[in-house]
């Protein structure tokens, strides 16, 4: 039996957010119910992974853009031509026999994208019922003026996009790794991990008595009693929803 080919952008692996503070960010993370993975020293810089069974964040001390919607495609190096002819230009191509391969590359707004020969750190015992503090990770939600731009670009990487407009208006984009959304810079400009939870007006008072910051969450389409924001590292926020009825 074949097995299906693998999309263009490869199989995601990873949020990869730049930090200053490596110990701080993986401390955020982990008062929020995420676990660590065990990295491999594939990178010079200090580098955590946290999860929570369906989201990996990568936290790395270093410069650059940040986040980077990290993907994993093993033999780039041989895939550089279907990078090409899709319409993509590489903003990166570190490729050689002698060195760990990857490329880079953005899509119509801004959004950095890593495609990496290997995976950086190894899997995590957590089943993906094992939920986190802020609930149910949903998708990645990032800022974007166009959706039918968003669609174009992101569908022959492997995601398949359907409009919503609850709570907010956003475009959402499934795949079988990660979803992701794209909302109006006017419903925020950063981007957002997004998190439902049907007993999201009982999580957010327990979060405020362990000392989470959190903020009033963007003007959406309700009111704002069983959501809000959490600023998190690396130019990111979480956003916390009622579960959908």
């Amino acid at each position: 039996m074949r097995s299906a080919p693998l999309p263009l952008a490869g199989t995601f692996h990873e949020l990869s957010i730049a930090v200053g503070d490596v110990r701080a960010a993986v401390e955020f993370y982990e008062r929020l119910g995420f676990t660590q993975a065990t990295t491999a020293d594939t990178f010079a810089h200090p580098y955590g992974v946290l999860t929570d069974g369906r989201l990996f964040v990568g936290v790395h001390q270093r410069e650059g853009p940040s986040p980077v919607l990290t993907f994993v495609r093993p033999g780039i190096a041989t895939s550089l031509a279907a990078f090409v002819t899709a319409g993509i230009e590489l903003t990166r191509c570190h490729t050689g026999e002698e060195v760990f391969n990857e490329i880079g590359f953005q899509d119509p707004f801004g959004h950095a994208v890593a495609v990496l020969e290997a995976r950086t750190y190894s899997p995590v015992t957590r089943r993906v019922t094992d939920t986190s503090l802020c609930g149910d990770f949903a998708e990645l939600s990032l800022p974007a003026g166009d959706f039918a731009a968003a669609q174009a670009f992101w569908e022959p990487l492997g995601f398949v996009a359907t409009e919503e407009s609850q709570p907010y208006p956003h475009l959402s984009l499934t795949s079988d790794h990660i979803d992701l959304a794209f909302h109006p810079p006017a419903v925020s400009a950063l981007p957002l991990l997004v998190f439902r939870d049907s007993g999201m007006r009982e999580r957010i008072p327990r979060l405020r008595e362990l000392g989470i910051a959190l903020s009033p969450a963007p003007a959406l389409t309700h009111g704002n009693a069983d959501r809000a924001l959490i600023p998190g590292p690396g130019g990111t926020a979480l956003l916390l929803l009622a579960e959908e009825a």
